[in-house]
C-alpha cells in the first residue's frame, strides 16, 4: 500500500467561518451565564442554593469528565492498546456506586461546602490545610494542561493564518471562561457544561456518522467491520505484568474516580448542588453508568479512522494523540482538500473546544471556592466577600495563563507529560487520608501529616521508577495511585495516637 500523506496540522479551508461559528459559540454561553446569574448570590457560587436539578447536573459532569485531551486521545489509543481502556472504565462505574455510597452521605450530613472541611473536624488544621493544597496543586496542573492541548491544537488550525501570538489565544481564552463564570459559578456552569455536553456527545455522533458514510457502511456494517478488527480486543487477563492486565486498569479504574471525583472539589461540587443526599446519588448512578457507552463511542470512532487510514493509503502516525486531529484537519497530499472536508473539521474544533472548556470553568469555579474558603478562610458574611472573591477568581485564571505559556516555553512533549503525570500522585495523600479517617477511628499527629503526604509520593515516584528492576520485570502503571494511596495510610497509621471522640451530630452539621 502505498502512503500519500504524512500528518501535520493544518489550517482549515476557512478560518473566519470556524471563528465566528466558536463566537457565535461562546455567544450562546454568555446568554446561558446572563440568564443564571440574574438572582444570584453568594451561595449560588458555592453550591447553587442545592437546587440544581439532578439529571442536569448528570449530564454536566460527563462534560467535565471528558477532557480536551480526552477528546484527542482515546480514539488513538486503539492503535497501542485496542479497547482495554473499557476494562478501566467498568472499574469507573464501581467507584462511583462507592462514591455514592460512601462519601456523598458523610458530605451530606456535614453539610459541606468544600470537602476538605472534613478532614478539618477528623484530624485537625494541617491535615485541612494539606488537603486543600493539594488539590489545588493537582487541579492546577491538570487544567492548564488541558487547556494548553487545546490552545496548541487551535493555534495550529486557526489563529496561526492570522499570525496571532500563542499568549494572545491563551489571554483569550482565558478571559472567556472567566466572563461566564466569574458571577454565577455552579449555577452557571451546570448549565453551560451540559450544553458543552450535548455539543460534544453530537460532535462524535456526527463524526462517526460521516466516515461510516464515506466508508459506505450501514450501522450493521460498521458494527461488524468494529468488531471484526484487531482493534476491537476488550480483555486482557493473559499476562499479570502487563499495563493491560484486567485487574490492574479495573483497580486503577475504581481508585481513580474514588480520588478524582469523590475527593475532588471540583467533581464534588457540583454533586453538593443537588437538593438531597437522594437525588446526589441518583446523579452519581446515571452519570456512571453514561461513562460506559461513551468512551465505547470514542474507541469506535479510533477504529474507523484507522479503518479508513488504511483503505485510502494514508500514513498512521506513530503518536496515537494525532490519529484525531490528523484525519480531522488534514490534507491528502494528491488532491490539498481535507480528508473529509471542512464539515469535520469544524465539528473537531467544536468538540475539543467544549471538551476542554466543559473541563476548565468547573475547575477555575472549584479552584476559587477552595482557594477561598479552604486556604485564605474568608467567611460566607463577609460583606466584602463577591469582591475578594472576584479577585480570587482573576487570580486563578491568571495563574493558569501562566502555566499554561509555561508549558509552551518548555516546548518538550516528554516534561509536559511528566508534570501532568505528578498531578496524578497528589490524589493519592487524598486518598490515603479520607481511607483513614473513615475506616479506623484513630486520631494522627496532626503536624505530621504535611509530611506524610509529600514522602509518599515521592517513595511512589523511587519504586515506580525502579520497580522492573526490583520485582522481575514488573512495570508499574496506574496502580501507583492506589499504592501513594496506601503509603499515606500506613504514615497515618505510624504516627497514630487515641480513638478518635465521637462528634456530636450538631457540631458535625456546623
Amino acid at each position: 500500500m502505498v502512503c500519500r500523506t504524512v500528518f501535520h496540522i493544518t489550517p482549515l479551508m476557512n478560518p473566519a467561518l470556524v471563528i465566528s461559528i466558536i463566537c457565535c459559540y461562546f455567544l450562546g454561553l454568555l446568554v446561558i451565564s446572563y440568564l443564571t446569574t440574574r438572582h444570584v448570590d453568594n451561595a449560588s457560587f458555592y453550591h447553587g442554593n442545592r437546587r440544581s436539578p439532578w439529571y442536569i447536573i448528570s449530564i454536566a459532569m460527563i462534560g467535565t469528565s471528558i477532557s480536551g485531551v480526552t477528546f484527542i486521545s482515546v480514539p488513538g489509543w486503539v492503535l497501542t492498546d485496542q479497547f482495554s481502556y473499557i476494562q478501566m472504565v467498568m472499574g469507573f462505574v464501581f467507584g462511583y456506586i462507592i462514591v455514592a455510597k460512601v462519601l456523598l452521605p458523610v458530605y451530606y450530613k456535614m453539610n459541606l461546602t468544600t470537602i476538605y472541611t472534613y478532614l478539618q473536624s477528623r484530624f485537625g488544621q494541617a491535615s485541612y490545610k494539606t488537603g486543600s493544597v493539594f488539590f489545588l496543586i493537582s487541579r492546577t496542573l491538570g487544567s492548564a494542561f488541558r487547556l494548553y492541548v487545546v490552545a496548541v491544537v487551535l493555534q495550529k488550525t486557526l489563529f496561526d493564518v492570522w499570525y496571532v501570538p500563542f499568549s494572545v489565544t491563551v489571554l483569550v481564552t482565558i478571559f472567556l471562561i472567566f466572563i461566564y463564570t466569574r458571577k454565577g459559578g455552579v449555577k452557571t456552569i451546570i448549565w453551560t457544561d451540559t450544553i458543552q455536553t450535548v455539543v460534544l456527545i453530537s460532535t462524535v455522533v456526527l463524526c462517526i456518522a460521516k466516515i461510516a458514510h464515506e466508508m459506505n457502511f450501514s450501522f450493521a456494517g460498521m458494527c461488524t467491520a468494529i468488531e471484526q478488527s484487531h482493534m476491537a480486543r476488550i480483555f486482557y487477563f493473559d499476562e499479570p505484568t502487563s499495563k493491560l492486565f484486567f485487574w490492574k486498569q479495573f483497580l486503577a479504574g475504581v481508585f481513580t474516580v474514588i480520588t478524582m471525583t469523590g475527593l475532588d472539589q471540583d467533581q464534588m461540587q457540583k454533586n453538593l448542588s443537588c437538593k438531597s443526599l437522594k437525588e446526589a446519588q441518583k446523579n452519581m448512578y446515571w452519570y456512571g453508568c453514561s461513562y460506559l457507552p461513551i468512551n465505547i463511542i470514542f474507541l469506535a470512532l479510533g477504529v474507523l479512522l484507522v479503518l479508513y487510514a488504511r483503505q485510502h493509503g494514508v500514513e498512521i502516525p506513530a503518536n496515537g494523540d494525532d490519529l484525531f486531529p490528523m484525519m480531522a484537519t488534514g490534507r491528502d497530499a494528491a488532491t490539498g482538500a481535507l480528508f473529509f472536508g471542512p464539515f469535520i473539521g469544524i465539528l473537531f474544533i467544536l468538540g475539543i473546544v467544549s471538551a476542554a472548556y466543559s473541563s476548565a470553568d468547573s475547575a477555575l469555579t472549584a479552584l476559587t471556592t477552595s482557594l477561598t474558603i479552604d486556604i485564605l478562610e474568608i467567611r460566607q458574611d463577609d460583606p466584602l466577600l463577591q469582591r475578594k472573591r472576584t479577585l480570587v477568581h482573576i487570580g486563578i485564571a491568571i495563574l493558569l495563563g501562566l502555566v499554561i505559556l509555561l508549558f509552551r516555553a518548555i516546548n518538550n512533549e516528554s516534561v509536559i507529560k511528566s508534570i501532568y503525570t505528578v498531578a496524578g500522585y497528589t490524589y493519592g495523600p487524598l486518598l490515603g487520608l479520607f481511607a483513614f479517617g473513615l475506616c479506623t477511628k484513630w486520631q494522627v499527629k496532626d503536624r505530621c501529616v504535611p509530611w506524610i503526604a509529600v514522602l509518599s509520593p515521592i517513595l511512589c515516584y523511587i519504586l515506580s521508577r525502579y520497580s522492573a528492576a526490583w520485582f522481575g520485570g514488573y512495570k508499574i502503571g496506574f496502580e501507583i495511585l492506589i499504592i501513594n494511596g496506601l503509603f499515606t495510610f500506613i504514615g497515618l497509621w505510624i504516627c497514630r495516637k487515641k480513638a478518635m471522640p465521637e462528634i456530636p451530630a450538631d457540631d458535625a452539621a456546623a
